[in-house]
C-alpha cells in the first residue's frame, strides 16, 4: 500500500493566471493530461459506508483501477491509503491490487455488484518541484463532477490545486503552498472529489457540524497531544466554513466560532509545553478571528432567542421598528464574519498554523515528566483550583465578576473535553455535568447582559421598558447561582 499525502487547495478562476505566472511554476516544465474517472459503489452504498473509494480512471489509452481509504484530512492535508494499477475497463481484481488481505476480500465480495455512481472529468496541468527537502507534485485540476440521479443529471465544477508529497517531510507541502499563495488566494479544502461526488449523487446539503470527541493515548507526549487536539479543532472549523459563506443556517457560524474558541483553549491548556512565541502569536491571531465572528453570534442570539418575546411587549409600530433594526444589524455583523472567512488572510492563517503544528518538536520525549496522564492531571488541578478561587472571591451579582467565573468554568470545561479520554467516562461525568449546567446558567445570563448592551444602541422608543424586563430576568436567574456553585464545588474529580 502506498500512503498518499497531499494538500488540496481551492483557487478562484480569476486567480489562475497569477498563479501560473509565479516563478516557481512559470520557470518549470509542466505536463497536461485529461483524466476521466468513474467512481463505483453498490446500490446499497456499501463502499460509502466503509469510507472507501473505488474508481477507474482513463489516462490516454490506459485505464487505472484505484482504491482509496478515508484516512485523515486536516487543514487541507490528506493522508490516505492508496492502491493503483492498470486494469481492463470494467474489471475489478481487488485481490491482485490490494495488499491488505481483509480489505481485498471485502472488496472482491462486492465486485459483481458495483455500478457507476458519478464521474469526474478534468484537465490536469502538473509540475514536479523540489522544495525544502521534499519532492512535490503540483497539479492544477479544472473540470467537472457529474452524476445521474433520479432527479436528472447534476454537476459541479472542479478547480483546485493539489500538492502531493512524493518524498520528504510533509511540512514542505505547507511551505510551498504559502509561497504559491503570494500570487493567489489558496484555501485549504477538506473534502475530496469522491466526497463531493457522493454528496452530489445523494443530493445532500452540507449541515452544521459539531466537534468530534478527541481520543488521546496515555503514552502520547503532551506536544503530540496538543497537535491531535488542535488538528481536530481545525477539522471542526473547516467542516463549517462553506456553510458560513453560503448557507442561511446561522448554526454554521456558531459552530465555527466554537471551533476557534476550542483552538484558543487548547493553546492555553498546553502552553507549558509549547514554544512561548508560538503560543503568543497564535493566541493573538485566533483571538482576532474570533472577534470578527463574535458580533454576528451576539446579534443572532438576540434576534432569534430574546427579541420575539421582548417585541411582544411593545406597541406594534415600535416592535416592527426594533425588529427591522435587529435584522439590519445582524446582517451587517454576518457580512463581517463571512468576509473574515472569505479573506486571503484567513487562508494564509490556516496554512501557516497547520504547517507550524506539523513542525512542532517534542522536547525530552522519553522523560517521565512528559507522560500525558500525570501531566494532564496537574493541568486539570490547576484549572480547577483557579475556578474555585474565582468563585470564592467573585461578587456574582456583578456582571463583570460573574463573567470571569464563566470564563474560568469554560476553560476548565474545554480542558476536560480535550483530556477526558485519559480517564473512564464515569469518573469524568460528575464534574462535566456540573460544568455543563454552570455554563448553561452563566451563558444565559451573559446573553441577557449582551442583549442589554445591544438594546442600548437600538432605536430608543420602548427600549427602556425592555431593559427593565431584562433586569428582572437577570435577578430571576441569579437565584439559581448558589445551587449551581455548590454543585461545582462538590462535584468529585478524578485528578485529585
Amino acid at each position: 500500500m502506498a500512503l498518499e499525502t497531499e494538500l488540496k487547495l481551492a483557487i478562484a478562476a480569476k486567480d489562475v493566471p497569477a498563479l501560473l505566472a509565479h516563478p516557481l511554476l512559470a520557470t518549470e516544465p509542466s505536463q497536461r493530461q485529461r483524466l476521466f474517472s468513474t467512481y463505483f459503489d453498490t446500490p446499497q452504498r456499501a463502499l460509502l459506508g466503509r469510507r472507501v473509494a473505488v474508481r477507474q480512471r482513463r489516462v490516454g489509452q490506459q485505464t487505472l483501477l484505484t482504491v482509496k481509504t478515508a484516512g485523515t484530512v486536516i487543514g487541507g492535508l490528506a493522508r490516505r491509503g492508496e492502491w493503483e494499477a492498470p486494469t481492463p475497463p470494467g474489471r475489478f481484481d481487488f485481490a491482485a491490487l490490494v495488499d491488505d488481505i481483509a480489505l481485498a476480500g471485502e472488496l472482491q465480495a462486492l465486485a459483481s455488484a458495483l455500478v457507476p455512481v458519478f464521474t469526474t472529468d478534468f484537465t490536469r496541468r502538473s509540475w514536479q518541484l523540489a522544495h525544502r527537502g521534499a519532492l512535490i507534485e503540483v497539479a492544477l485540476d479544472r473540470g467537472r463532477i457529474t452524476s445521474v440521479t433520479p432527479g436528472g443529471p447534476r454537476g459541479v465544477p472542479v478547480l483546485e490545486l493539489e500538492l502531493e508529497l512524493k518524498e520528504g517531510p510533509p511540512d514542505g507541502l505547507f511551505s510551498l503552498a504559502r509561497k504559491l499563495a503570494k500570487a493567489a488566494r489558496l484555501h485549504p479544502v477538506a473534502t475530496s472529489k469522491a466526497e463531493r461526488g457522493y454528496r452530489l449523487f445523494q443530493g445532500r446539503r452540507v449541515k452544521p457540524a459539531k466537534a468530534n470527541p478527541v481520543a488521546l493515548q496515555p503514552a502520547q507526549h503532551p506536544v503530540d497531544a496538543f497537535r491531535t487536539v488542535a488538528l481536530a479543532c481545525l477539522a471542526h472549523l473547516q467542516a463549517n466554513e462553506a456553510g458560513v459563506l453560503t448557507g442561511d443556517d446561522i448554526e454554521f457560524l456558531h459552530q465555527a466560532r466554537v471551533a476557534i474558541r476550542r483552538v484558543r483553549a487548547a493553546l492555553r491548556v498546553f502552553s507549558p509545553v509549547l514554544p512561548g512565541k508560538f503560543v503568543t502569536r497564535w493566541s493573538n491571531a485566533w483571538k482576532a478571528l474570533a472577534q470578527s465572528l463574535g458580533a454576528a453570534r451576539d446579534h443572532d442570539v438576540f434576534r432569534t432567542t430574546l427579541l420575539p418575546g421582548l417585541a411582544a411587549l411593545l406597541p406594534p409600530r415600535d416592535a416592527v421598528r426594533l425588529q427591522a433594526w435587529a435584522r439590519r444589524e445582524g446582517a451587517t455583523a454576518t457580512t463581517v464574519a463571512r468576509n473574515s472567512l472569505a479573506s486571503r488572510d484567513y487562508s494564509e492563517h490556516l496554512l501557516a498554523f497547520a504547517g507550524e503544528l506539523l513542525s512542532l518538536k517534542l522536547d525530552e520525549p522519553t522523560s517521565p515528566a512528559y507522560r500525558l496522564t500525570p501531566w494532564a492531571s496537574k493541568r486539570l488541578r490547576q484549572r480547577h483550583r483557579k475556578l474555585l478561587q474565582q468563585i470564592r472571591k467573585a461578587d456574582l451579582f456583578d456582571p463583570i465578576e460573574r463573567h470571569q467565573v464563566r470564563i474560568e468554568a469554560k476553560k476548565l470545561r474545554y480542558a476536560l473535553d480535550f483530556l477526558a479520554s485519559l480517564w473512564p467516562p464515569e469518573q469524568m461525568a460528575p464534574c462535566s455535568e456540573a460544568l455543563a449546567q454552570a455554563q448553561d446558567l452563566l451563558g444565559a445570563m451573559n446573553d441577557l447582559v449582551t442583549a442589554q448592551r445591544l438594546l442600548a444602541t437600538a432605536p430608543r422608543t420602548g427600549t427602556d421598558r425592555l431593559q427593565a424586563v431584562l433586569d428582572a430576568r437577570l435577578v430571576e436567574s441569579a437565584a439559581h447561582l448558589p445551587a449551581m456553585l455548590k454543585a461545582l464545588k462538590q462535584a468529585p474529580v478524578p485528578w485529585k
